[in-house]
């Protein structure tokens, strides 16, 4: 894993619409907060019982199971940016529709367990990927969805993409 200092990224790393979840994130190591949110997220959810990984706060929302569907997808999303931005990959990647994306992933017929192995395997991806960034890397900036993005942006992103939904978890819909 790097020693390496990442720095909270500037405005103009990222969209605006970013800028709440950029804010979210504590202050600190970045890499860290990505370790401990691994064990506090696992500690959140593993403990719902398989029948509560359904409910849906609302009609026309996502169970529970299918919002950490979307923190899997989302997840190797930004990790797969962050990946071709850090290799100097010019490109511009488009964006994805979330509902889309879960309405096809089929959370909902797969074991809860199962569900909640895969985004740690995918978190342990995202430390390893980051943890081997330069600091150059780290600065590197592609267009993702129309917008400038830095890969350390991304890193932020990431983390308080899974803070926002962690918060909806706990408010709308009851866990922890």
């Amino acid at each position: 894993m790097t020693s390496v200092r990442i720095e909270r990224p500037e405005p103009t790393e990222y969209a605006p619409h970013y800028g709440s979840y950029i804010d979210a994130v504590p202050d600190g190591d970045p890499l860290g907060h990505l370790e401990r949110q691994l064990e506090t997220t696992h500690a959140l959810l593993a403990p719902i019982p398989p029948e509560r990984a359904r409910f849906r706060y609302a009609p026309g929302k996502w169970s529970v199971v299918q919002v950490i569907g979307h923190l899997i997808d989302a997840e190797r999303i930004f990790a797969y940016r962050a990946l071709r931005f850090a290799r100097a990959d010019r490109t511009e990647l488009p964006g994805f529709d979330e509902n889309a994306y879960v309405a096809a992933g089929g959370f909902e017929d797969r074991p809860f367990a199962s569900v909640l192995d895969e985004l740690a395997a995918v978190r342990g991806a995202t430390i390893a990927l980051f943890g081997g960034l330069d600091p150059d890397a780290l600065r590197r900036q592609g267009v993702a969805n129309g917008h400038p993005v830095s890969v350390r942006a991304l890193l932020y992103i990431i983390l308080g993409h899974e803070r926002h939904h962690l918060a909806v978890l706990r408010g709308r819909y009851g866990i922890g």
